[in-house]
């Protein structure tokens, strides 16, 4: 579903559950050696969806390590971003000469945990998110900003090396074109020397009872 929302020049692979007892790839299992069983299994699909996704760019399946904030790290040459929810597992990767960065997100079409709203919005975020629930209140608007939010940031932190607050991006969301706008109210200065992230564009899709989001930086 996530492909519908990025261009065709990002590869994306989804799955919507586990392979029972998949062991991980070679070179990844330390990257989970203390994690739950449920844990264990969204990694183990997720880095799957990756190596598909890296494969449909013309890699080979290889292990893919992770950062010091649990990015991934990818092929030299390439950004990319991994999502994972309650019966959603996807990733999206592209070559760095098509796009700079891209992100993406999945989240469960579902209220957000009680005061997680107030700490990921701002005071305009709650005005125009109380203003969507009056005028469509089948979409979950707090969860989709959030998702939104979290798209953001994956595409950001790679090209800054900086982290992102929730307030310190403001988002516009507009329900008749699935469109979000990210305006970034710190100093985006990138680390590769590209022109400064003053914002992100994105698209959003309500479907199958999943909120998924994603961006791309040109």
């Amino acid at each position: 579903m996530i492909e519908q929302l990025l261009p065709a020049s990002v590869s994306v692979v989804e799955a919507f559950g586990d392979v029972p007892g998949e062991d991980p790839f070679p070179g990844e299992e330390r990257l989970i050696a203390r994690a739950v069983e449920g844990r264990r299994r969204e990694f183990v699909t997720a880095r799957r969806c990756a190596r598909e996704a890296l494969l449909g760019l013309g890699f080979p399946p290889a292990p893919i390590g992770a950062g010091p904030r649990r990015e991934p790290l990818w092929p030299a040459g390439v950004a990319g971003a991994i999502t994972h929810c309650t019966g959603y597992r996807g990733a999206a990767v592209t070559r760095i000469g098509d796009l700079a960065g891209v992100g993406i997100d999945a989240e469960p079409d579902a209220p957000l945990p009680d005061g997680v709203g107030v700490a990921v919005t701002t005071p305009g975020e709650r005005s125009m998110l109380a203003a969507l629930t009056a005028a469509d209140p089948t979409v979950h608007w707090g969860r989709l900003l959030f998702s939104a939010k979290e798209s953001v940031f994956k595409a950001w932190y790679p090209l800054t090396g900086r982290m992102l607050d929730f307030a310190e991006a403001a988002l516009t969301i507009d329900p008749v074109s699935r469109t979000f706008r990210a305006r970034v109210l710190v100093d985006g200065r990138r680390a590769d020397g590209g022109p400064p992230l003053s914002g992100f564009d994105g698209r959003f899709l309500a479907a199958r009872g999943l909120l998924l989001t994603a961006v791309t930086v040109p």
